[in-house]
């Protein structure tokens, strides 16, 4: 097995930006979810506000997450979130843990991804391990991957939600997708990890799962 993909999201629920390597802490992959979209009644994200999720995001200079092009605190980041999300929509810097929706790391495999045969940025992985069998991941829950020195713990299988079915170019909803998920895996794709210890990957890194004892902070 091998890392054939890696991903990281500035600005949670707006686009994913491929990566050459990442740096993995214990608090995520460096950069990742960084910000966030609040409205006046709470956090905003694309399973309410579809728009979100076409805005594509990149990080800048010092780490700092540009929006449509813009860094993320100046005026015309602002005006792209309230046209994709209402006039309520603003964009907050948070780095604490609860930014992820279970854990702070979610690893695809190639197999399951080929079976899903949809497109990988609906999905929202960090890593993309390649070499795997379509039914491989749902047994490795327990276990955890070693890239090098890194390991990565594997907890359970996502539960997928209704983001699934939204394009990730045109905002559109195309059910078919979360009907698909549902039919081929009981609507649990991807594995929730988190990092036992961190270091660099990069893609074409060999990956091995091997035994652990460890155990996520939180879950």
């Amino acid at each position: 097995m091998h890392i054939s993909g890696l991903w990281r999201y500035p600005v949670k629920s707006m686009g994913g930006e491929p990566l050459a390597e990442a740096e993995l802490t214990r608090n995520g992959i460096t950069g990742d979810r960084v910000v966030h979209v609040r409205g006046k009644r709470g956090l905003l994200t694309g399973r309410t506000r579809s728009g979100l999720l076409t805005v594509p995001v990149r990080t800048g200079p010092e780490g700092v997450p540009w929006v449509d092009g813009h860094p993320w605190d100046t005026p015309a980041a602002a005006a792209t979130v309230r046209a994709r999300a209402g006039d309520d929509a603003h964009l907050v810097a948070h780095a604490g843990p609860e930014r992820f929706d279970v854990l702070n790391l979610l690893v695809a495999t190639d197999g399951a991804v080929r079976r899903f045969g949809g497109d990988i940025r609906r999905l929202r992985p960090n890593i993309l391990v390649g070499g795997v069998p379509p039914e491989a991941e749902r047994d490795w829950p327990g276990q955890a991957l070693a890239v090098g020195d890194v390991v990565i713990g594997i907890h359970s299988v996502r539960q997928r939600c209704i983001v699934t079915s939204i394009d990730p170019d045109s905002g559109e909803q195309d059910l078919e997708v979360s009907r698909r998920i549902r039919a081929l895996f009981g609507n649990e794709l991807c594995l929730n990890c988190w990092i036992i210890e961190p270091g660099i990957i990069r893609p074409d890194d060999p990956v091995t799962l091997v035994p652990t004892e460890a155990e996520p902070r939180s879950a």
